[in-house]
């Protein structure tokens, strides 16, 4: 996944499925199983998009309202932004790891708002959660059904925190989102330094934004 030109195809299909599976609860997300929050939201989301004809037209301002609203408030984006640039991050300073995050952020609410609007009745499998009661890091399975096709695994790494369970980590169909990331950080950085990361970055997410704004 380069942060110029397009993310790989598989990927843009179901990334969608991600965010369908992470919307919000407020209180009650803080006091239900991790498993049994993912699936209680995919199917409160769901059920959103299939009311809502404007979302359904591809708004962009309501999807981008959605994802804000039902999808985000479950991501740890820091822990998400320190995972992706791995050792680099140590090197960051305060104000650049704030900003590394805040341009990773508006990248994956531009990138879950595209691919929302293209949501086409996908069915969902929730597998029952395999860790201990005391365990406050969990992987979630998800499978996505798709008619004509093999389903897709979407598995969540989610921590236990202060506010509830939040996730660290997607891996769809075995590839992990942190993973993806830290490869084309990681040489951005070397080659450049983390200023250039932070302007790859803004400059991805202003290209975005003047794609959606064109449609």
């Amino acid at each position: 996944m380069r942060l110029v030109g397009r993310p790989a195809a598989s990927w843009a299909r179901l990334i969608v499925a991600v965010g369908l599976t992470l919307g919000a609860l407020s209180v009650q997300a803080q006091e239900t199983l991790p498993d049994e929050l993912v699936k209680s939201v995919t199917l409160e989301v769901v059920s959103v998009i299939a009311k809502d004809r404007d979302i359904q037209a591809g708004n962009r301002q309501k999807v981008v309202g959605l994802v804000e609203d039902k999808v985000l408030p479950h991501f740890n984006f820091t822990s998400m932004t320190a995972l992706a640039m791995g050792q680099n991050w140590s090197k960051a300073t305060p104000d650049q790891k704030k900003r590394l995050t805040d341009e990773f952020r508006i990248l994956l609410v531009r990138t879950y708002a595209s691919a929302l609007a293209a949501y086409r009745d996908q069915k969902f499998e929730f597998r029952p959660l395999r860790a201990k009661p005391t365990e406050t890091d969990v992987v979630v399975q998800v499978r996505v059904l798709q008619p004509g096709a093999q389903p897709v695994s979407i598995d969540y790494g989610m921590e236990k925190t202060a506010a509830g369970w939040k996730v660290y980590d997607v891996i769809v169909g075995g590839v992990s989102l942190v993973a993806n990331y830290r490869t084309d950080f990681s040489s951005i950085v070397r080659d450049g330094g983390t200023e250039s990361l932070i302007n790859s970055l803004r400059a991805k997410n202003r290209s975005i934004a003047a794609t959606a704004e064109k449609k």
